[in-house]
């Protein structure tokens, strides 16, 4: 495991009068986990002040808006960016820190070439995950402690007549698990088929239209409930293009009319065991065009459907083999308050009730607007049926037939045709359903784009239960986010799970061992849920990660899977966790001293590691310069044009962020007459090649300044 250094500038000097470009000077040794300033420019970190952990998100006051800021960076076994605390490490340091291992063991398993379709399948509870490629299927266990193992058995494609097209390879679109194994479904060459993998032996099961795409371009949603299987995939290849949600086995085959929707996009499917057998229900998610053409319109609107399970199609030639209880709703995602709205559903997960009732059922919905900015919206199932068992329907004006559209009736009855006709031609209710906070506002919104989540729901060690969301960016990364009833979401870390960057293809959780597997084109990973090992700067920087997993128990960051619960220190109080260790004031910075020339120039620059703090420049008992939240640049800088006797002395960067008080730096000035560049140089001639190149934007931005 390799450590990504980063620099963290302190005094900077340069000869005045200097021809040709300067060159700054850094006398401060390098934290791990800071990204070069470029970076830092493109990302500016936004979180909570802590003294070496991973503080969270930034909660705008009214708007719930969640930008990115400080965090942890977990890097599987290749590179690992760790907060660190005051004092900062020197270049021994950091080569000592790159000799730590993950837990023992392997977390990671390449496959060896370039796969770009996955599929992941995993079972709770299981250290094995199964993953389908091109023309084969890959068979992992990531036993805890040893090494990731990997076996392959090849399901070549039977080539016939895709010769000469394009995507004649067969490229494993399905995994699910049944009775006498695990079914596999693929491209096939164009030729959608099936095998059943039992042992690693293979067995062919023929063509399976519906089960998998001709291309793995396209959509691939299919629905096990028992006997019965639901899919939107289509039948026939060169015809058929309307996509439709189809019930290809089971009592009879149903199918959605053509005109229900408009170019579909779908997002997940669910089904929903009510109260009474008869009311069971399917919900799907999709997101489709818009009818309304306005300019200022939206292209996309995000839509809930709804089915009964129990629909045996309709009385009349036109609707015998047609869902009959087909409607669906708008998914609004919008924040009011500052006129910003979310229309392109990303991805859905459905969150269980922990005590069985279904309509508690947590609906999280991943949005995103057209300038790829994203939203989390939360909705429950029982406002959803609510809506689709009330509403009137959209642009109908008549009196509602009996039974009325979308209503399950009990002993298989058909649907009649006049209620058919009617949900037919006005499929879409006309209340829209709305997030389940007072407000009705999403659980946050952020400047970056989240394309897929996972919701954990767990229980600290004082008993207060959290709901961790890991969201997956468009960078190939991955962003912890904490919810819980008494305070806002705020993320406490930023994950990168692969060797090399990468897009997520596939993403998904196991409550039971508290781990993610992730799948990009290279690779799969495990990625452990309590990552405590890697908050640092004592029980300060444990608290004040706001981590639910973790708490500072017996001198060190432990999971609470791992330690004693009742001795454990857990954040209780969310906003002055640090009050709450034996020790509530963190340690001073220590004192780092340089020589400068008389006259000469130089700056003091302290990284603003959170935009929920204050940051101050204070020279003995004066306040130099002060950068307030929001400030622009990643660093608080503070330049002197001209030194002299009176700028002579201690500096001091102090860090405030409410009642928590944090001195990131200690700089004391001495003067040193004939003192010229080449003596720093001297002074930082240990730092790395990496560093000066990482302290290159802050040369561009002291020229700036200047």
């Amino acid at each position: 495991m390799a450590l990504a250094p980063a620099p963290t500038p302190g005094p900077q000097r340069r000869k005045r009068n200097s021809t040709g470009p300067s060159m700054f000077l850094d006398t401060a040794g390098q934290p791990p986990g800071r990204q070069k300033e470029r970076e830092a420019a493109a990302f500016p970190p936004t979180t909570a002040l802590a003294p070496g952990g991973p503080p969270p998100f930034r909660v705008h006051a009214g708007l719930s808006e969640l930008d990115l800021g400080w965090m942890a960076w977990y890097c599987l076994h290749f590179q690992a960016a760790l907060l660190l605390p005051h004092p900062q490490p020197r270049s021994k340091d950091l080569q000592e820190q790159s000799n730590l291992s993950c837990r023992g063991g392997q977390d990671r398993v390449d496959f060896g070439q370039l796969e770009p379709h996955t599929v992941l399948f995993h079972e709770p509870g299981s250290s094995s995950v199964w993953v389908g490629g091109r023309g084969k299927v890959y068979i992992l266990d990531f036993n805890e402690g040893k090494n990731a193992s990997r076996r392959m058995v090849n399901i070549d494609p039977t080539k016939g007549a895709c010769q000469g097209k394009q995507d004649c390879e067969n490229y494993i679109t399905l995994l699910e698990r049944q009775a006498h194994g695990l079914l596999v479904c693929g491209t096939n060459a164009r030729r959608p088929s099936c095998w059943r993998l039992v042992n690693d032996s293979v067995e062919p099961l023929g063509e399976k239209r519906g089960y998998a795409p001709f291309s793995p371009e396209e959509s691939s949603l299919v629905l096990f409930d028992g006997k019965e299987v639901y899919s939107t995939i289509r039948k026939q290849e060169y015809n058929g293009k309307i996509p439709r949600f189809r019930r290809i086995e089971g009592e009879n085959e149903l199918y959605t009319s053509d005109t229900v929707m408009q170019n579909p996009q779908f997002i997940k499917a669910t089904i929903v065991h009510q109260d009474q057998a008869y009311n069971d229900k399917i919900y799907y998610f999709f997101r489709e065009d818009n009818p309304d053409k306005n300019p200022e319109a939206p292209l996309n609107v995000s839509r809930v459907a709804q089915l009964c399970k129990g629909d045996q199609g309709g009385e009349s030639s036109l609707s015998v083999s047609k869902w009959n209880t087909f409607l669906k709703a708008m998914l609004v995602c919008s924040d009011a308050s500052s006129n910003k709205n979310f229309n392109r559903l990303q991805d859905v997960f459905l969150l269980p009730d922990p005590s069985g009732r279904w309509a508690d059922t947590r609906v999280y919905g991943v949005f995103s607007n057209p300038w790829n900015y994203s939203a989390v919206c939360v909705y429950s199932l029982g406002d959803i049926d609510r809506v689709f068992r009330t509403s009137a329907l959209k642009d109908y004006h008549l009196n509602l037939p009996n039974p009325r559209p979308g209503k399950c009736l009990p002993d298989h009855q058909p649907i009649p045709t006049e209620t058919f006709q009617v949900a037919d031609s006005h499929p879409e209710v006309a209340q829209r359903v709305e997030p389940m906070s007072p407000q009705k506002m999403p659980l946050f919104h952020s400047k970056y784009h989240y394309q897929k989540v996972v919701v954990h729901r767990m229980q600290a060690s004082h008993g207060e239960t959290f709901r961790v969301l890991y969201l997956t960016t468009d960078r190939g990364t991955i962003h912890k986010v904490v919810e819980s009833e008494r305070s806002p979401a705020f993320n406490i870390m930023e994950i990168q799970p692969f060797r090399r960057t990468a897009a997520i293809q596939a993403l998904t959780l196991d409550s039971r061992r508290w781990k993610l597997y992730v799948s990009s084109q290279w690779e799969v990973s495990q990625v452990p849920l309590d990552l405590c090992e890697f908050y640092v700067g004592g029980c300060h920087g444990c608290l004040m990660a706001r981590d639910p997993y973790c708490g500072w128990s017996q001198g060190g960051c432990s999971s609470i899977h791992s330690a004693q619960r009742f001795s454990m220190l857990q954040s209780v109080n969310l906003t002055e966790p640090h009050k709450e260790c034996p020790n509530p004031k963190p340690d001073k910075a220590p004192v780092q001293k340089v020589s400068l020339a008389r006259n000469s120039r130089y700056y003091l620059s302290c990284p603003m590691e959170s935009r929920h703090a204050t940051y101050s420049w204070r020279h003995n008992k004066t306040v130099e310069q002060s950068c307030e939240p929001g400030h622009p640049s990643p660093s608080c800088i503070l330049f002197i044009e001209n030194f002299t006797s009176r700028q002579h002395g201690h500096y001091l960067c102090e860090a405030q962020e409410g009642s928590y008080f944090l001195e990131t730096q200690h700089w004391e000035l001495l003067p040193s007459e004939g003192s010229t560049a080449e003596h720093l140089k001297g002074h930082t001639g240990t730092l790395a090649v990496s560093f000066w190149l990482g302290v290159l934007p802050t040369l561009a931005l002291g020229l700036l300044v200047h």
